[in-house]
């Protein structure tokens, strides 16, 4: 019987100390939830919804709603009301394709996860795609600037204790492919949620189906 052939590696010369994986969009899909309460909100202050959708995904709630510049209202309340919003309705959160095998196969402390949803939201949403809820991890709370800053993902090494330089981040927005950049991370595009075709240097997967990691005997992880 003939085995199957090797898939080469992704980073053919890199081992990684650790992954870091965007939430949304990376290891499970919020969408259809996000944008329902999102566009609830938007419609309610008078803002274009089709424009405005496209710009919600992968920054904080926070920022998301201070750059609109809208007068008159409480940047902090209004985000307050759309978080309360998501947290409520997580109907058709689900898992990225192989997301769950995937991060079972890891090493514990080698992984984490780097949000820019609230620690309360994350949970919600992870509860609801029925993966773990790594101990490091990285929320909206944890920084001051988000996503495209790399603060998140600077934080979430220096709690793995681990270079950054040494990561390889799980990313599928452009706030978020940013920030991780600026870190000085290697990166990898999931585009399970995308609809249209990625233009980016970085490796593209679809979804965590076929790529394996194992450990190497110099302790390293290798990401095929």
């Amino acid at each position: 019987m003939s085995l199957p052939p090797v898939q080469p590696a992704l980073f053919p010369d890199r081992r990684f100390a650790a992954f870091l994986f965007d939430m949304d969009g990376t290891l499970l899909t919020s969408i259809r939830a996000s944008e329902r309460v999102w566009s609830a909100w938007a419609r309610g202050h008078g803002v274009d919804v089709e424009a405005f959708l496209p710009t919600i995904h992968g920054k904080r709630a926070i920022e998301t709603v201070r750059q609109l510049g809208l007068p008159g209202i409480d940047v902090e309340a209004e985000t307050a009301i759309i978080t309360r919003g998501e947290i409520a309705d997580v109907d058709g959160v689900e898992p990225i394709g192989g997301a769950a095998a995937f991060l079972a196969s890891l090493p514990p402390g080698r992984w984490t996860i780097v949000t820019s949803a609230s620690r309360e939201l994350a949970e919600r949403r992870l509860g609801a795609a029925g993966l773990p809820v790594p101990p490091a991890m990285v929320t909206a709370e944890d920084v001051t600037h988000g996503k495209p800053a790399p603060d998140c993902f600077l934080l979430a090494a220096q709690r793995l204790g681990v270079p950054i330089a040494d990561c390889l981040v799980f990313e599928d927005a452009p706030a978020g492919i940013a920030a991780a950049e600026a870190a000085g991370a290697s990166v990898a595009v999931i585009t399970a949620t995308h609809t249209h075709p990625v233009a980016t240097r970085h490796p593209v997967l679809p979804g965590y189906h076929t790529v394996v990691c194992q450990s190497t005997a110099t302790g390293g992880l290798a990401f095929f």
